[in-house]
Protein backbone atom coordinates (compact mmCIF):
# COMPACT_ATOMS: atom_id res chain seq x y z
CA UNK A 1 0.00 0.00 0.00
CA UNK A 2 1.42 3.39 -1.11
CA UNK A 3 1.74 6.25 1.56
CA UNK A 4 2.38 9.07 -1.58
CA UNK A 5 0.45 12.11 -1.08
CA UNK A 6 -1.19 14.77 -3.33
CA UNK A 7 0.72 17.60 -1.55
CA UNK A 8 3.81 17.32 -3.97
CA UNK A 9 1.26 18.49 -7.00
CA UNK A 10 0.75 22.31 -5.52
CA UNK A 11 -2.20 23.71 -4.44
CA UNK A 12 -4.64 26.10 -5.55
CA UNK A 13 -6.91 28.88 -3.63
CA UNK A 14 -10.51 28.64 -4.82
CA UNK A 15 -12.29 31.51 -5.10
CA UNK A 16 -9.20 33.03 -2.86
CA UNK A 17 -10.24 31.96 0.15
CA UNK A 18 -10.40 27.57 -0.43
CA UNK A 19 -6.78 26.32 -0.43
CA UNK A 20 -6.77 22.43 -2.03
CA UNK A 21 -3.89 20.33 -3.41
CA UNK A 22 -4.40 20.41 -6.83
CA UNK A 23 -4.70 16.88 -7.41
CA UNK A 24 -8.99 16.10 -6.27
CA UNK A 25 -11.27 12.98 -6.51
CA UNK A 26 -14.35 13.09 -8.79
CA UNK A 27 -16.63 10.86 -7.48
CA UNK A 28 -19.27 10.42 -10.66
CA UNK A 29 -17.66 6.43 -10.45
CA UNK A 30 -19.41 5.25 -7.50
CA UNK A 31 -22.87 4.92 -8.69
CA UNK A 32 -23.97 2.23 -10.86
CA UNK A 33 -23.52 1.53 -14.35
CA UNK A 34 -24.60 4.30 -16.65
CA UNK A 35 -23.73 6.86 -13.61
CA UNK A 36 -27.52 5.44 -11.95
CA UNK A 37 -28.40 3.96 -9.00
CA UNK A 38 -26.37 2.13 -6.42
CA UNK A 39 -22.52 1.06 -6.93
CA UNK A 40 -22.64 -2.93 -6.74
CA UNK A 41 -19.80 -2.47 -3.92
CA UNK A 42 -21.04 0.27 -1.50
CA UNK A 43 -18.32 -0.23 1.35
CA UNK A 44 -16.05 -0.73 -1.26
CA UNK A 45 -16.94 2.82 -2.30
CA UNK A 46 -16.68 3.99 1.00
CA UNK A 47 -13.63 2.85 0.98
CA UNK A 48 -12.36 4.74 -1.58
CA UNK A 49 -13.09 7.66 -0.17
CA UNK A 50 -11.79 7.28 2.81
CA UNK A 51 -8.47 6.47 1.42
CA UNK A 52 -8.34 9.75 -0.47
CA UNK A 53 -8.93 11.65 2.77
CA UNK A 54 -5.71 9.73 4.04
CA UNK A 55 -4.06 10.24 1.15
CA UNK A 56 -4.38 14.17 1.36
CA UNK A 57 -6.92 14.47 -1.23
CA UNK A 58 -8.98 17.73 -0.04
CA UNK A 59 -11.02 18.55 -3.16
CA UNK A 60 -14.09 16.28 -3.71
CA UNK A 61 -16.01 16.75 -6.70
CA UNK A 62 -19.23 15.56 -7.10
CA UNK A 63 -23.12 16.26 -8.69
CA UNK A 64 -26.79 15.78 -7.83
CA UNK A 65 -26.91 13.68 -11.07
CA UNK A 66 -24.49 11.18 -10.08
CA UNK A 67 -27.01 8.23 -9.32
CA UNK A 68 -28.80 10.57 -9.15
CA UNK A 69 -28.48 11.62 -5.73
CA UNK A 70 -26.57 8.27 -4.75
CA UNK A 71 -22.73 10.13 -5.34
CA UNK A 72 -23.48 12.84 -2.41
CA UNK A 73 -24.89 10.49 -0.43
CA UNK A 74 -22.12 8.16 -0.17
CA UNK A 75 -20.15 10.84 0.45
CA UNK A 76 -21.95 11.89 3.79
CA UNK A 77 -22.38 8.19 4.91
CA UNK A 78 -17.48 7.93 4.05
CA UNK A 79 -16.82 11.14 4.91
CA UNK A 80 -19.29 12.94 7.68
CA UNK A 81 -18.38 15.06 10.01
CA UNK A 82 -16.36 16.15 7.05
CA UNK A 83 -12.21 17.35 7.97
CA UNK A 84 -12.09 21.12 8.64
CA UNK A 85 -9.86 21.21 4.91
CA UNK A 86 -12.11 19.15 3.14
CA UNK A 87 -14.01 21.22 0.57
CA UNK A 88 -17.22 19.47 -1.52
CA UNK A 89 -17.87 20.56 -4.57
CA UNK A 90 -21.10 19.85 -6.42
CA UNK A 91 -23.39 20.41 -9.10
CA UNK A 92 -26.82 21.03 -10.22
CA UNK A 93 -28.58 21.54 -13.11
CA UNK A 94 -29.17 17.93 -15.24
CA UNK A 95 -32.25 15.72 -14.85
CA UNK A 96 -31.82 12.23 -14.84
CA UNK A 97 -34.21 9.91 -16.88
CA UNK A 98 -32.25 6.95 -17.28
CA UNK A 99 -28.85 5.22 -17.27
CA UNK A 100 -26.50 8.18 -19.15
CA UNK A 101 -29.50 9.95 -20.04
CA UNK A 102 -28.70 14.01 -18.91
CA UNK A 103 -31.23 16.58 -19.83
CA UNK A 104 -30.10 20.31 -18.77
CA UNK A 105 -32.72 21.87 -16.49
CA UNK A 106 -31.73 25.71 -15.29
CA UNK A 107 -35.00 27.36 -14.08
CA UNK A 108 -34.41 29.35 -11.79
CA UNK A 109 -37.06 27.41 -9.23
CA UNK A 110 -35.27 23.92 -10.11
CA UNK A 111 -31.90 25.00 -9.58
CA UNK A 112 -33.27 26.32 -5.71
CA UNK A 113 -34.64 22.76 -4.80
CA UNK A 114 -31.81 21.14 -5.97
CA UNK A 115 -29.24 23.25 -3.78
CA UNK A 116 -31.25 22.41 -0.80
CA UNK A 117 -31.57 18.96 -1.16
CA UNK A 118 -27.85 18.74 -1.72
CA UNK A 119 -27.17 20.88 1.24
CA UNK A 120 -29.31 18.16 3.01
CA UNK A 121 -27.92 15.02 1.34
CA UNK A 122 -24.28 16.57 2.12
CA UNK A 123 -25.15 17.28 5.40
CA UNK A 124 -23.47 20.94 5.50
CA UNK A 125 -24.75 24.27 6.01
CA UNK A 126 -23.31 25.89 3.01
CA UNK A 127 -21.72 24.03 -0.46
CA UNK A 128 -18.44 25.33 -0.48
CA UNK A 129 -18.39 24.94 -4.57
CA UNK A 130 -21.59 24.93 -6.38
CA UNK A 131 -21.62 24.10 -9.96
CA UNK A 132 -24.11 24.96 -12.27
CA UNK A 133 -23.67 21.71 -14.14
CA UNK A 134 -24.68 22.08 -18.09
CA UNK A 135 -26.25 25.72 -19.25
CA UNK A 136 -29.99 25.42 -20.27
CA UNK A 137 -30.65 27.23 -23.89
CA UNK A 138 -34.00 27.54 -22.84
CA UNK A 139 -33.25 29.96 -19.86
CA UNK A 140 -31.36 33.21 -19.90
CA UNK A 141 -27.72 32.47 -18.54
CA UNK A 142 -28.50 35.56 -16.05
CA UNK A 143 -31.89 33.78 -14.99
CA UNK A 144 -29.83 30.68 -14.10
CA UNK A 145 -26.50 32.01 -12.38
CA UNK A 146 -28.91 34.89 -10.61
CA UNK A 147 -31.01 32.58 -8.77
CA UNK A 148 -27.38 31.18 -7.24
CA UNK A 149 -25.98 34.37 -6.74
CA UNK A 150 -29.20 35.12 -4.15
CA UNK A 151 -28.16 31.36 -2.78
CA UNK A 152 -24.61 32.84 -2.26
CA UNK A 153 -26.19 36.06 -0.23
CA UNK A 154 -28.26 33.98 1.78
CA UNK A 155 -25.52 31.97 2.91
CA UNK A 156 -26.07 28.63 1.12
CA UNK A 157 -23.48 28.79 -1.18
CA UNK A 158 -20.28 30.13 -0.80
CA UNK A 159 -18.66 30.01 -4.34
CA UNK A 160 -20.39 29.56 -7.72
CA UNK A 161 -18.38 27.91 -10.89
CA UNK A 162 -19.59 26.54 -14.22
CA UNK A 163 -19.21 23.11 -16.36
CA UNK A 164 -18.93 22.95 -20.48
CA UNK A 165 -18.70 26.86 -20.96
CA UNK A 166 -16.80 28.90 -23.34
CA UNK A 167 -14.81 31.95 -22.38
CA UNK A 168 -17.87 34.35 -24.15
CA UNK A 169 -20.51 32.37 -21.19
CA UNK A 170 -18.17 32.45 -18.37
CA UNK A 171 -17.73 36.57 -19.28
CA UNK A 172 -21.40 36.96 -19.18
CA UNK A 173 -21.91 34.80 -16.23
CA UNK A 174 -19.50 36.86 -14.48
CA UNK A 175 -21.87 39.90 -14.61
CA UNK A 176 -24.04 38.26 -12.40
CA UNK A 177 -22.16 36.88 -9.87
CA UNK A 178 -18.07 35.91 -9.35
CA UNK A 179 -17.51 32.51 -11.41
CA UNK A 180 -14.08 30.96 -9.69
CA UNK A 181 -14.21 27.57 -11.25
CA UNK A 182 -15.21 26.25 -15.03
CA UNK A 183 -15.56 22.65 -15.41
CA UNK A 184 -14.92 21.41 -18.82
CA UNK A 185 -13.67 18.13 -20.67
CA UNK A 186 -9.75 17.82 -21.16
CA UNK A 187 -7.80 15.58 -21.37
CA UNK A 188 -3.86 14.83 -23.08
CA UNK A 189 -5.61 13.67 -25.90
CA UNK A 190 -8.56 15.80 -26.03
CA UNK A 191 -8.16 19.39 -26.09
CA UNK A 192 -10.68 21.37 -27.78
CA UNK A 193 -10.89 23.26 -24.61
CA UNK A 194 -7.53 25.02 -24.87
CA UNK A 195 -9.16 28.46 -25.11
CA UNK A 196 -11.21 28.55 -21.86
CA UNK A 197 -8.23 26.98 -20.20
CA UNK A 198 -5.97 29.91 -21.45
CA UNK A 199 -8.75 31.94 -20.54
CA UNK A 200 -9.03 30.88 -16.91
CA UNK A 201 -5.66 30.84 -16.48
CA UNK A 202 -5.23 34.66 -17.02
CA UNK A 203 -7.94 35.25 -14.90
CA UNK A 204 -6.85 33.17 -11.89
CA UNK A 205 -9.88 30.82 -12.36
CA UNK A 206 -9.64 27.25 -11.09
CA UNK A 207 -9.77 24.89 -14.44
CA UNK A 208 -11.06 21.43 -13.43
CA UNK A 209 -10.86 18.80 -16.34
CA UNK A 210 -13.15 16.14 -16.11
CA UNK A 211 -12.50 12.71 -17.92
CA UNK A 212 -8.91 13.55 -16.99
CA UNK A 213 -7.84 10.35 -18.26
CA UNK A 214 -10.16 10.09 -21.10
CA UNK A 215 -12.19 7.81 -19.32
CA UNK A 216 -9.40 4.95 -19.75
CA UNK A 217 -8.02 5.21 -23.40
CA UNK A 218 -4.82 6.84 -22.21
CA UNK A 219 -3.92 4.21 -20.05
CA UNK A 220 -4.51 1.24 -21.52
CA UNK A 221 -1.96 -0.90 -22.70
CA UNK A 222 -0.39 0.11 -26.61
CA UNK A 223 -1.53 3.40 -25.71
CA UNK A 224 0.95 5.98 -27.12
CA UNK A 225 1.96 6.61 -23.71
CA UNK A 226 2.96 3.40 -22.74
CA UNK A 227 6.51 3.52 -24.00
CA UNK A 228 6.70 7.14 -22.57
CA UNK A 229 5.30 5.94 -19.09
CA UNK A 230 7.96 3.12 -18.88
CA UNK A 231 10.92 5.75 -19.60
CA UNK A 232 9.94 7.79 -16.46
CA UNK A 233 8.79 4.88 -13.91
CA UNK A 234 5.13 5.62 -14.41
CA UNK A 235 1.68 4.68 -15.56
CA UNK A 236 0.56 6.00 -18.88
CA UNK A 237 -2.64 7.18 -16.46
CA UNK A 238 0.20 8.99 -13.52
CA UNK A 239 1.70 10.73 -17.03
CA UNK A 240 -1.39 11.80 -18.02
CA UNK A 241 -2.47 13.48 -14.73
CA UNK A 242 1.18 14.72 -14.43
CA UNK A 243 1.04 16.60 -18.08
CA UNK A 244 -2.24 17.85 -16.48
CA UNK A 245 -0.77 19.33 -13.82
CA UNK A 246 1.95 20.74 -15.29
CA UNK A 247 -0.14 22.11 -18.63
CA UNK A 248 -1.59 25.36 -16.47
CA UNK A 249 -1.59 26.08 -12.31
CA UNK A 250 -4.59 26.79 -12.13
CA UNK A 251 -5.69 22.88 -13.32
CA UNK A 252 -7.20 21.01 -10.78
CA UNK A 253 -7.79 17.10 -11.99
CA UNK A 254 -10.61 14.77 -10.62
CA UNK A 255 -9.76 11.69 -11.70
CA UNK A 256 -12.26 8.90 -10.35
CA UNK A 257 -11.81 5.41 -9.47
CA UNK A 258 -13.93 2.70 -8.05
CA UNK A 259 -10.51 1.13 -6.60
CA UNK A 260 -8.71 1.75 -4.04
CA UNK A 261 -5.63 0.30 -5.73
CA UNK A 262 -5.92 2.63 -8.77
CA UNK A 263 -6.85 5.73 -6.19
CA UNK A 264 -3.15 5.11 -5.12
CA UNK A 265 -1.34 4.88 -8.59
CA UNK A 266 -3.43 8.81 -9.29
CA UNK A 267 -2.37 10.47 -6.28
CA UNK A 268 0.58 9.21 -6.98
CA UNK A 269 1.50 11.42 -10.08
CA UNK A 270 1.44 13.96 -7.96
CA UNK A 271 4.74 13.62 -6.86
CA UNK A 272 6.17 13.32 -11.25
CA UNK A 273 7.74 15.99 -12.53
CA UNK A 274 7.74 16.47 -16.09
CA UNK A 275 10.64 18.63 -18.06
CA UNK A 276 9.84 21.14 -20.64
CA UNK A 277 11.18 18.31 -23.13
CA UNK A 278 9.04 16.02 -21.70
CA UNK A 279 6.02 18.15 -21.14
CA UNK A 280 5.97 19.09 -25.06
CA UNK A 281 7.07 15.13 -25.96
CA UNK A 282 3.90 14.02 -24.17
CA UNK A 283 1.40 16.69 -26.03
CA UNK A 284 2.98 15.75 -29.17
CA UNK A 285 2.77 11.91 -28.89
CA UNK A 286 -0.89 12.50 -27.86
CA UNK A 287 -2.06 14.71 -30.61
Amino acid sequence: MTDTKVAPGGVFSLGGDLPVHRLGYGAMQITGPGIWGEPSDRKGAVAVLRRAIELGVNFIDTADSYGPYVSEEIIREALHPYPEDLVIATKGGLVRTGPDQWVPVGRPAYLRQEVEMSLRRLGVDRIDLYQLHRVDADVPLADQVGELRRLQDEGKIRHIGLSEVDAAQIEEAGKVAEIVSVQNLFNLADRHHEAVLDYATEKGIAFIPWFPIATGELAKPGSVLEQAAGEHDATPAQLALAWLLRRSPVMLPIPGTRSVGHLEENVAAASISLTDEGFDRLAKLAA
